[in-house]
Formats: C-alpha cells, structure tokens, sequence
C-alpha cells in the first residue's frame, strides 16, 4: 500500500469511527439502549476438551479483535523500524522526541488533576494515546494544502505513540500472572523465533502458533492483545525482493482492510455507547473527565510542540520539509485525538473497578477532549497553509 493509498484509507476510516461512536452514543441514549447493552453481554463460550474460554461479546472485541489491531500496529512499527521512515536517527529524531513528549505530559496533566485518589489515578495513562487512524484522516480532508512530510511526521509519531501504549498495557495494566500459562506463551514465542530463523516465509505456521499464544496469553493474566504485538515482531521481513513481497508485508497489507473497516469501527459501536442521562456542563468538572480533557487538549499540544521544538533548537532534528512551526502546532493539536487507544485502556484501567462512575466519565473525557483537538488542529493547519516555511535557527 503506498502512501496516498494509505491516506484516504483512513480519511475512510475516520468517517467509520465517527459513524460507529455516533451510533454507539444514539444506542446508549434511545430506547434501544437495554438491547444495546444486552448485545455486548451476550456469552460466547469456545471449548476443546478442558480448555474454555467464556467472556461477554464485549470483551471477545476487546481481547480477541483488538489483539489482531495489535498484530497491524507490530507489523507497522518493525517495517518503519527496519526500513521505513524510523530506520536512520536523522528521521527518526523528531517524531520520537514528539512521541516522548506527547505521552508524557498528558500523563502528567491528568495525574496532577486526580492526585490522591487512588482509584482515578488508574487511568493516568488514557490521554497519553493517540488514535492514528482518526489524526491521519483529519490530515487527509486538508490535501494538498499540507506538505507531504507533514504527513509522514504525524504518521511516523502515532506509529511510536502506539509502541509507547504497547509497552504501557504490558507494563502497568496486565493483572495477577500464571507462571504456567505465562511459560506456554514464552515457548510458543520461542517456536516462532525458530520459524523466522529457518527462513519459513508462509504465514499459516506464524498464524498457527500465534493463536496457541494469544489464548496462552489470555490465560496467563498480562493482557491477550500483546500476543498480536509478540506475534507481529517474529513475521520475516525478508529485504532484497520486489518492494511488498515479504510476509511481513503481505500480512500487513492483507489486515489493513479488515481492521481499518472493520475491527476498529466495531471496537468504537462497543466502547463509545455512554448513557448521557443526568448529563450536566458540570459533569465536566469531575476529574476523570477534566483530567483526560486536559490531558488530551492541553498536554498533548505543550508535550508535542515543546519537545518538538527543544529538539529542533538543540540540533538534534530538523522540521519536516516545507513545514512551518504553525504547521508542527496543528499536528500537535491532532495527536489530541485519543479515541480508540484511549478507549481501550481506559477499559483496562477502570472496568474491574466497582466505581462504574470513572468508566462512564473516561469516555465522556476522551469524546469531547477528541473532539476539540480534532476540530482545532484542522482550524490550525488550515490557517498554516498559506504561510511559507520557517527557517529553524
């Protein structure tokens, strides 16, 4: 998939997410919303033999559908990393520094907001996500009236602020481990490794093995969606054939599709659905809400742009090509967009909490907090796009 392709991919994809949240929403606040819930609760029960595996509908999205979204984002982070536009410090610089920052201080934001309260203190790590898809297809309505190397610049950070979340999950939102199930998940890790090692280029013997380890995974009590990440890093990536020939390759343009159009618009229906009944301007005010608002208009804005900016002034980096301070502004209002990451681990920070209140005001947060940084980046870079470049000093 080359990169124009990529582009109105998710300027598509975008439009589904707004789509399927602006659904979920009309669901949870109309006479449909016991149907609504009663849907996501539906069991599903899988068993061979002894094994079972018995979750909600809602948590089969979460845990199944997201660790093939998991698999996309590990397959896109080691091509950009081995050959793509992480693979030479010189372009990498800037975009890691921003990432840095953009998960930083939004973290930051919302941990000074909830400061000792325990319990709201779990999602210190919701604004720090960027949702890729919707940033890109709020780029993509601007055309040619952004330069190109925007593009890859914005491309290039969601993609690192994705790997920053991965290791987030793996780090503090994975529960009491299984040693056993823990060591199963290591072997078949170790059996992949021997597969990309001894040159084996199809994908049904990674797919295979793959699968044994995500429910290994489930099972061990660190969080299923890592074993697509796991999996994604032992796909070869064979360099020397025609470009888009490698199973890496082949994989990732094959999920694109499925998960652009698919995976993700239904993890959104799932996840955006909040009951606005008693809904006030003072809800808010509650800090859950204000914390992840905060965090993703203001932290993400200061933690972008400022460490864009130290790195440039320090030597380190260089502004993209044709870009303006004002246009690297307007990217920093749309990594604000947190959406579907933030989404999913505000799921793992609060849904095993008895305060159901926290779930409900994390989403109304990362809604309308997306919302500003969404319209305002487009407003910024609109009104970048007649300006000529800067010189960096």
């Amino acid at each position: 998939m080359n990169f124009k392709e990529l582009m109105k991919s998710e300027a598509a994809s975008g439009v589904l997410l707004v789509l399927a949240a602006v659904l979920a929403l009309l669901a949870a606040n109309s006479p449909a919303s016991g149907l609504y819930g009663g849907l996501l609760d539906v069991p599903v029960e899988v068993r061979v033999g002894n094994l079972e595996i018995a979750k909600p509908l809602l948590l089969w999205i979460n845990d199944g559908l997201m660790a093939i979204f998991f698999l996309l984002i590990g397959l896109e982070v080691k091509r950009e990393v081995l050959i793509g536009r992480l693979s030479k410090p010189s372009q990498a610089a800037l975009p890691i520094a921003a990432a840095i920052g953009g998960m930083l201080v939004p973290a930051l934001c919302y941990v000074f907001i909830n400061w000792g309260d325990a319990d709201a203190l779990a999602g210190w790590a919701v604004p720090a996500a960027t949702d890729i898809a919707f940033a890109l297809g709020v780029l993509a309505l601007l055309g040619d009236r952004v330069p190109p190397s925007l593009k890859i610049f914005l491309l290039a950070l969601a993609i690192l602020d994705d790997l920053g979340a991965i290791v987030i999950i793996a780090i503090f939102y994975s529960g009491d481990v299984s040693v056993t199930s823990l060591a199963l998940a290591s072997g078949a890790m170790v059996f992949l490794i021997v597969l990309n090692r001894s040159r084996v280029l199809r994908i049904v013997p990674y797919a295979l093995i793959g699968l044994a380890m995500w429910v290994f995974v489930l099972k061990s009590g660190v969080h299923a969606t890592l074993a697509g990440v796991a999996l994604a890093f032992a796909i070869p990536l064979r360099a020397g054939g025609a470009p888009g020939s490698s199973p890496l390759e082949r994989l990732e343009h094959s999920l694109h599709p499925w998960v652009t159009y698919g995976i993700m618009p239904v993890f959104a229906f799932a996840n955006a659905g909040v009951s606005l009944s008693g809904f006030t301007a003072n809800k808010l005010l509650e800090p859950v809400t204000l914390g992840v608002i905060l965090g993703l208009v203001v932290g993400k804005q200061v933690g972008v742009f400022g460490f864009s900016w130290l790195a440039v002034k320090t030597g380190l980096a260089r502004l993209p090509q044709g870009a303006t301070w004002l246009h690297v502004y307007g990217v920093s209002m749309l990594c604000g967009i947190g959406f579907t990451m933030s989404l999913f681990i505000g799921s793992l920070a609060f849904e095993h909490l008895p305060r159901t209140d926290f779930l409900i005001a994390n989403r109304i947060g990362i809604l309308v907090g997306s919302l500003i940084a969404a319209l305002g980046g487009y407003a910024v870079l609109r009104a970048a796009s007649g300006r000529r470049p800067d010189v960096a000093k």
